[in-house]
């Protein structure tokens, strides 16, 4: 078992400096052409930013073709990714590079600790699996926590759209507005908006770009605001209405779930209380009588 974790470490490492000499080879060559045509400005940080992204995406690329995969579950996957926020072209590669490698690095730590040598076979299964599911989980709590925020910031993002609309925008407009003017509030709820803005300038419809943005969102009240301005625009109805009474339904909502998370801390204290604050209750009400019962049963014994 532990010559074939040597084995495939020694591939993966050798196929990882492979891609790092490859890298840097590309690198020194840029910067020899820099030397002999200098420019006038340096690069920028983002510059920098998207070159270390490319070159993981490289590194990964060669990491990822490793792993079997079919068309449906890639497409699975970039959806999940697309949800949790990553829209590069390389986040695919480096999910899959890491479904691998993690494994691996787990393994090599608990070979090193020593951890192994409890039991060799368990550790190195256990290891694998958590490593290899690792970054399933990880994805999924990026996800949630994403939703979440998408999900508390859009009653403020609806105000202000309706704010926009009274005051004499289109709905376009409106949108574009408020995605420039909440951007540091709502970062992830704007990212969302400029993209459907993005969509319509492209030429797509309206219809068409809110629907695309609640499939990559997977939010319900996203869905509902979307199935909602559908309708208003086949019906011809008023938009900053339908608007206001969204928003005021989804404050009802955070409300009323806030009031069940409250009326459900009754049930869960009973545990905690049970386990931890019970038994150190008795211990400190009952134990000195116990000490006293004990001393004197003890001197009717010596008696």
């Amino acid at each position: 078992m532990q010559f074939a974790i040597f084995a495939f470490l020694a591939v993966f490492l050798l196929i990882a400096s492979g891609g790092l000499l490859l890298f840097y080879r590309e690198v020194m060559l840029k910067r020899i052409s820099e030397v002999i045509h200098p420019r006038s400005k340096e690069k920028s940080v983002t510059s920098v930013v998207q070159q270390a992204k490319s070159s993981i995406g490289s590194m990964m690329e060669s990491v990822e073709n490793l792993m079997p995969k079919s068309d449906k579950e890639v497409s699975i996957v970039r959806q999940r990714l697309t949800r949790a926020g990553y829209r590069d072209e390389s986040a695919v590669k480096v999910f899959y590079g890491s479904k691998l490698v993690t494994p691996l690095v787990l393994s090599a730590l608990a070979m090193v600790t020593g951890l192994a040598n409890i039991a060799p076979f368990f550790v190195y299964v256990m290891t694998l699996g958590v490593g290899f599911l690792a970054t399933d989980f990880w994805l999924g709590r990026k996800i949630k926590k994403r939703q979440k925020k998408i999900t508390r910031g859009l009653p403020d993002v609806l105000d202000l759209l309706v704010i926009c609309m009274e005051a004499g925008l289109s709905l376009d407009q409106a949108t574009a507005r408020t995605a420039q003017e909440l951007t540091q509030s709502q970062p992830e709820l704007c990212d969302e908006l400029n993209i459907v803005v993005l969509e319509q300038h492209a030429g797509r419809g309206r219809a068409d770009a809110w629907k695309n943005m609640s499939e990559r969102t997977g939010v319900e009240s996203v869905r509902n605001l979307v199935s909602m301005l559908v309708q208003t625009e086949q019906f011809g109805t008023s938009i900053a209405k339908v608007l206001r009474v969204h928003s005021d339904s989804l404050r009802v909502q955070r409300v009323q779930m806030i009031e069940e998370m409250a009326s459900k801390t009754s049930v869960k204290l009973v545990f905690p209380l049970v386990l931890f604050i019970f038994p150190a209750l008795f211990l400190v009400t009952l134990g000195p009588a116990a000490i006293v019962m004990v001393e004197s049963f003890s001197k009717l014994t010596n008696k």
